[in-house]
């Protein structure tokens, strides 16, 4: 009876782990054709792309991006200003090639004075022209006429600009902090008193603004002074054909001048003629005594 049921449990062992075995091959048999739909459904990696390799690199490795943007310098703001003069043949022709030359550019004429003075047809004018288009327009007006003078200014405004910029953001700051205590103010006098500094500070900006402008306008546009002159012939005159008669008569009249100017120069030294004519009195009466003694 004892090895009986001793058969029958080993027969039962035997039966679970065969079942046992079936159930893990049939699920080894489940998930292997699937192990490959599963790979080829999931995600790529990522591609480098060969223009951003940074990009790929922070996308790819998690923390933070490397730094790797280029330091750019801020611009410089400069104003160009030329003082020029040439000596040309003609003026109007001059002028004429000139606008040309300055409507080529992209410039303007700004101021213009035109003289006649002095045995020359002279014309001074303001130019006001890109700075990229300031040298060639440079050397396009040197092929005028002849070079006499030339002078070449810069001016960097960079760290006045920005200064006044500053100024101008502080002076904004400070109105709107003024606008807001006027907007709490309770008593009359103080909103005249702060309505006064509003005004003063208005006044400021004003001021403040203009300086900008003015800068931003000669950073934007350089200044070109020049002067082109025409050298003018001047007439001689003739000399006038005096005649016998008028020489006579001058003759007579240089003749009285002397004699009265002689005349008035001796009344203009009578201190000295009294002063000598005494000398020479007290002089002869000293040398009389003299002789009379010794006589």
């Amino acid at each position: 009876m004892k090895y009986s049921l001793g058969i029958a449990l080993g027969l039962a062992a035997l039966l679970c782990g065969c079942s046992h075995t079936k159930n893990d091959a049939e699920a080894v048999a489940d998930v292997a054709p699937r192990s490959p739909q599963y790979l080829m459904s999931a995600p790529a990696p990522l591609q480098e792309s060969p223009n951003s390799d940074d990009q790929a690199t922070a996308d790819v490795i998690p923390g933070p991006r490397p730094y790797t943007e280029l330091i750019v310098a801020p611009s410089r703001l400069l104003i160009y200003h030329a003082d020029l003069r040439l000596k040309v043949a003609s003026l109007p022709r001059a002028s004429a090639r000139l606008d040309s030359l300055v409507h080529r550019n992209g410039g303007y004429l700004s101021a213009a004075t035109e003289v006649r003075a002095e045995g020359e047809w002279r014309q001074a004018i303001t130019i006001r022209v890109a700075p990229a288009r300031f040298q060639p327009l440079m050397a396009s007006l040197r092929g005028l006429g002849t070079v006499e003078e030339k002078k070449l200014t810069t001016d960097d405004v960079t760290a006045q600009h920005a200064d006044v910029a500053a100024r101008l953001a502080t002076k904004r700051a400070i109105e709107k902090r003024y606008i807001d205590l006027l907007a709490r103010a309770r008593k009359i006098s103080e909103v005249l008193e702060v309505e006064g500094k509003i005004g003063e500070v208005r006044e400021e900006i004003e001021s403040t603004e203009s300086r900008l402008k003015t800068l931003n306008d000669e950073v934007a546009y350089s200044t070109i002074s020049l002067t082109c002159y025409q050298t003018l012939p001047q007439p001689v005159p003739e000399a006038p054909v005096v005649s016998f008669a008028s020489r006579l008569v001058e003759s007579f009249y240089t003749g009285w001048t002397l004699i009265t100017s002689l005349l008035i120069g001796m009344v203009a030294i009578w201190p000295f003629l009294l002063l000598g004519g005494a000398g020479w009195w007290a002089v002869r009466r000293w040398r009389r005594s003299i002789a009379q003694a010794e006589g």
